[in-house]
């Protein structure tokens, strides 16, 4: 009888944990959905930002583990402004809309792509880069298109637009490629490893990310880009839908670092001018 009852016990306890925990995640995607965090982002003077550290070159460690990149340079100008801090918090990348509804983060910046999928859970800032998947391939395979994919091995970011692509696109890769699945990474950095090393036979990947990183290789004429037909993407910041005063501020900060110079500056900066900038186009 007691075994029974200790059973029962058990039970009970494990139900309860679950209800409270399963009410929890309600409660943070109900606030998430409807608070407005700005007043407690002033109070703090400080501004938490999601990224994935090794996107170069949106945002990424330097050798020594300073971190840099474009999207560093465009949020601390557009924060700048109305004098708080920001503090930038590496997350596991396929988890950001979850870092973000829980509150761990106030922000997803870094080379964040608008996506209906996305759409659904979060709410975007005005659109500040244009970025195109891309498919990164070595020379000497003779893959020169998406088609020459076929049986061969796709690798893609784990929670990436490209990623989503894939799925939502069966017709371009998925039903091409090896095992009709892309092998997922944590990062891009590992994947190059695998292509470079022969275990992939194909990246697809942000454009901005390939151009950068290829540019800056020992042989860049080593690798060959192919630009097929996903639709053309949009950067954006990501937060929470119930930050609509934190959306404001964001969208008028990138119109004054638009209109004042400090954009193009920081265009210039990371991609030689050579980008697509809708906030610059008259």
């Amino acid at each position: 009888m007691r075994k029974k009852f200790r059973r029962w016990a058990v039970l009970l306890t494990v139900l309860l944990t679950l209800g409270t925990t399963l009410a929890g995640c309600g409660q943070s995607a109900k606030q998430a959905d409807t608070r407005d965090t700005w007043s407690r982002i002033q109070r703090r003077k400080k501004v938490v930002i999601g990224l994935d550290d090794s996107f170069v070159p949106m945002g990424f460690r330097q050798k020594s583990g300073k971190l840099v990149g474009y999207d560093i340079d465009l949020a601390r100008a557009v924060f700048k402004q109305y004098g708080i801090k920001v503090d930038f918090q590496t997350i596991d990348w396929s988890m950001n809309a979850t870092e973000l509804r829980n509150g761990t983060i106030d922000l997803i910046w870094n080379g964040y792509s608008i996506t209906p999928e996305r759409a659904k859970k979060v709410a975007f800032s005005r659109k500040y880069l244009n970025n195109d998947q891309v498919l990164v391939t070595l020379k000497k395979s003779g893959i020169n298109s998406f088609a020459g994919m076929r049986d061969k091995i796709l690798g893609a970011q784990s929670g990436s637009s490209g990623y989503n692509d894939i799925e939502n696109y069966p017709k371009v890769f998925k039903n091409r490629i090896k095992n009709h699945a892309a092998v997922q990474y944590d990062s891009f950095t590992n994947a190059f490893i695998d292509l470079n090393a022969g275990r992939i036979q194909g990246l697809l990947i942000d454009s901005t990310y390939a151009n950068y990183y290829i540019k800056h290789q020992r042989h860049p004429e080593d690798f060959k880009v192919t630009v097929g037909n996903f639709p053309k993407e949009q950067f954006a910041v990501g937060m929470r839908k119930g930050d609509v005063t934190l959306q404001s501020k964001i969208n008028q900060g990138l119109a004054r670092a638009a209109k004042d110079g400090q954009l193009a500056k920081i265009n210039q900066k990371w991609f030689g001018g050579n980008v697509d900038t809708p906030l610059l186009k008259k």
